[in-house]
């Protein structure tokens, strides 16, 4: 048994979630916020068997495409200690942070 935590963007998760519901696959679904961009994030908790790991990996590189978009840059007077860069910068986003433990238990209860 596997722990599949995989971290959208909030722009991929529709698409992410319906496959996966499409697919029969359950997860948990916990909204985060991204530390970089400051931007919507959603953690997906998605317990599989190990055979079924490749189906998963595959649904997320289907639905979570990496993109460019343009940030504005934090004002030092906002968010102190932050690196302030004067001007708008071209970020890559989207994809997905995955990670994939074993799992010693799992129970539904």
């Amino acid at each position: 048994m596997k722990l599949i935590i995989a971290i959208v963007q909030d722009e991929d998760s529709p698409a992410l979630t319906e496959a996966l519901v499409g697919g029969g696959h359950r997860f948990t679904k916990v909204s985060t916020t991204g530390s970089f961009l400051r931007t919507g994030n959603s953690s997906l908790l998605i317990g599989v068997e190990d055979e079924k790991v490749a189906t998963i990996m595959g649904i997320l590189r289907r639905t979570c495409r990496h993109r460019t978009q343009i940030a504005v840059p934090y004002s030092p007077a906002l968010e102190p200690g932050l690196l302030y860069m004067p001007e708008n910068f071209e970020v890559e986003v989207g994809g997905a942070v995955v990670f994939v433990a074993n799992v010693a238990r799992f129970a539904r209860l």
